[in-house]
């Protein structure tokens, strides 16, 4: 098969990429996804992210390395729509200063003030505000994004950061530069009942188009270079191998572990790890699947008395009218993302902006890791620092491409790192205690009252910590000698070959990552249009 563009991975930025490039009609474009048609009802229900965390067929089942020989799942959607139809659909931009700190690196064009007008371009916001030029939200988009339902024992949380000093923040996507330390509620990637992933809001609309060919439950192997130059991919799909030819680009949407693993199978990378797993150098780039850098959170749970929480009405009886409110108003907890509630707070003296995030779920999980709810109502603040300086890895262990890459964020190696997270749990802890919260609350959980001083605080930390789902930076954007794809997002020095998702990430942006990378995609599609216009006028 040919076509102007081939895309790899229908994922957050694939299938932005593959609606914007084919409102050109003139353009043709193939989007190769290793992953199935998104069908499973757990992707459309918001709650059902939970039993999708280790799903066998919609998810990679990668595990990572998080420390002292310790295994953690690692999910990575596998399926239409990637890991926007498996994550715990919060929709939040990030600091201003994360992306003028990118332009600062030397990404010409990735300011806030250029970032910004992608974000609007994206948004199909049901939230208040009019959508007009003053609001920070966008109506005409493609992305579902919508306001939170708001719980009772969560209004609690707020007053009692605002009790704490934090000021309450009604929209945490309006911040202005230098923002204080807040405290709002989050904002979803929900259209009406169902969850708006990327696969919905941008796939579903752009298929009845006849430039565009979706193949799905295909495997690529590697990128086919002629010299310095892309010109195609190798798949397969049903036992047969097969080809994918690429008239003007190759551009690897595969995520921040597929991007980088992809390259290294193909020839693209460190020289060293290429020649360790048998494949012949086709470009040197030291800086492929280096510089990982992941969000980590700790979490905190409390029981509850005198107020509900998800944990009781998520079973039983309780549980039935639950289905039933979701069913008839498109309400209720099984609407719930994975937070309700945040707190963006500033624990490092260093810090000229807020640096950690305190996610508050109106629930408590069992062992403090998401998946089954505890029995008795419970409630959960976890903390997680914003801009980790730790950076890890990820790594090809075979030229086989059914062979899964090693992954390793490096948690906690810098000491900003442990410090960050240890006035995280102090803090959570003084948060539970004020006024507002005291007569609701038992005594603590996890990590429970044993735990008191910073050594025991980072032993905890090190123990339970896990994953935020936010894996970037492994392809990042730069003109230094580690960087791999440059402010156009083309990989340096090759030809027809760029990288859009969340792996050209300079730094991780100081929260979720999935809005950042849709608008990644958003600008790519405009970088990637701009210079065909430009080769047309040459």
């Amino acid at each position: 098969m040919k076509a102007d563009y081939v895309i790899v991975g229908a994922g957050s930025a694939g299938c932005v990429l593959a609606n914007r490039l084919t409102e050109d009609p003139q353009i043709r474009v193939v989007l190769i996804e290793a992953g199935g048609q998104d069908w499973n009802p757990y992707i459309h229900i918001p709650a059902g992210f939970m039993k999708l965390l280790d799903h066998k067929t919609v998810t990679w089942g990668f595990k990572a390395q998080a420390g002292d020989g310790r295994e953690i799942i690692y999910p990575r959607g596998k399926v239409l729509g990637g890991s926007s139809s498996i994550n715990g659909l919060i929709y939040v931009r990030g600091q201003p200063e994360d992306y003028d700190h990118w332009a600062q690196l030397g990404n010409r064009g990735w300011s806030w003030d250029d970032c910004y007008p992608f974000f609007k371009r994206a948004e199909r916001w049901s939230g208040q505000g009019d959508g007009g030029e003053d609001d920070a939200h966008g109506k005409d988009g493609y992305l579902f994004t919508s306001e939170m339902e708001r719980e009772p024992i969560c209004t609690k949380v707020i007053e009692a950061g605002m009790q704490l000093g934090l000021e309450y923040r009604e929209d945490v996507n309006n911040l202005p530069p230098n923002a204080p330390p807040s405290i709002g509620w989050c904002q979803q990637t929900r259209g009406g009942r169902r969850r708006a992933s990327t696969a919905r809001s941008y796939l579903r609309p752009a298929l009845k188009r006849q430039n565009l060919e979706v193949v799905t439950k295909a495997l690529v192997h590697r990128v086919i270079f002629q010299g310095k130059r892309a010109v195609g991919v190798e798949f397969s799909r049903g036992g047969r191998t097969e080809r994918a030819d690429a008239n003007r680009e190759v551009i690897l949407s595969a995520g921040a572990v597929g991007s980088p693993h992809l390259l290294q199978i193909s020839g693209v990378g460190d020289p060293e790890l290429l020649g360790k797993i048998g494949v012949p150098v086709v470009h040197e780039l030291r800086g492929v699947g280096r510089n990982m850098q992941d969000h980590y959170v700790i979490r905190c749970t409390y029981p509850i008395y005198g107020m509900q929480t998800a944990n009781e009405k998520a079973r039983g009886l309780p549980l039935v009218g639950e289905v039933l409110r979701y069913l008839t108003t498109g309400r209720g907890i099984l609407t719930y993302s994975a937070s309700l509630i945040a707190a963006s707070v500033k624990i490092l003296e260093e810090s000229a902006t807020p640096d950690v995030q305190i996610s508050f779920a109106p629930g408590s999980f069992k062992d403090g890791q998401i998946g089954q709810l505890e029995e008795e109502p419970g409630l959960t603040g976890g903390p997680w620092q914003m801009r980790p300086l730790s950076r890890g890895f990820v790594e090809a262990t075979s030229a086989d491409p059914h062979v899964q890459p090693t992954i390793n964020p490096r948690y906690l190696t810098e000491e900003s790192d442990r410090r960050a997270v240890i006035g995280g749990l102090k803090l959570v802890r003084q948060i539970f205690h004020a006024p507002a919260l005291a007569p609701y609350i038992g005594e603590e959980r996890l990590p429970g009252a044993k735990v008191q001083t910073d050594d025991e605080l980072l032993d905890y930390a090190k123990r339970n910590g896990n994953t935020v789902y936010h894996a970037s930076c492994t392809c990042m954007m730069g003109q230094h000698a580690m960087s791999v794809v440059d402010d156009n997002l083309r990989v340096h020095g090759m030809e027809g070959l760029r990288v859009v998702d969340a792996s050209v990430m300079p730094a991780v942006t100081s929260t979720n990552t999935n809005a950042p990378t849709i608008m990644i995609a958003e600008k790519a599609a405009s970088l990637i249009k701009s210079a065909a216009q430009q080769r047309l006028a040459a």
